[in-house]
């Protein structure tokens, strides 16, 4: 992925000052793409688009019933972080001849 992902959700809420906010199920979606991260279709999926919301969302987050966003695609979470590709989680220390 060359850019930074934004937020496709299935519903949204208004802050106090006016702006969209995601909330609902939440999907990474790269701007310019009819299709999210993990491969829906948003327009099959009636997912709605937040290109000024960045999918800064980790595995680690915790989500309460406070929150507007219910569900962050576990999917998308793997794609976007791509930490197992970089780097390897094991090292060879002597290797067979």
């Amino acid at each position: 992925m060359t850019s930074r992902p934004a937020v496709a959700a299935s519903g949204e809420e208004t802050d106090p000052t006016g702006v969209r906010e995601p909330a609902g199920e939440v999907h990474a979606w790269q701007p310019g793409q009819n299709s999210t991260v993990c491969g829906l279709q948003l327009s099959r999926t009636r997912l709605r688009r937040f290109p000024h919301v960045p999918f800064d969302y980790r595995s680690t987050d915790q989500l309460t019933s406070a929150d507007p966003v219910g569900f962050v695609c576990p999917r998308c979470l793997a794609a976007v972080s791509g930490g197992r590709r970089q780097e390897r989680s094991w090292v060879r220390h002597s290797p067979r001849p």
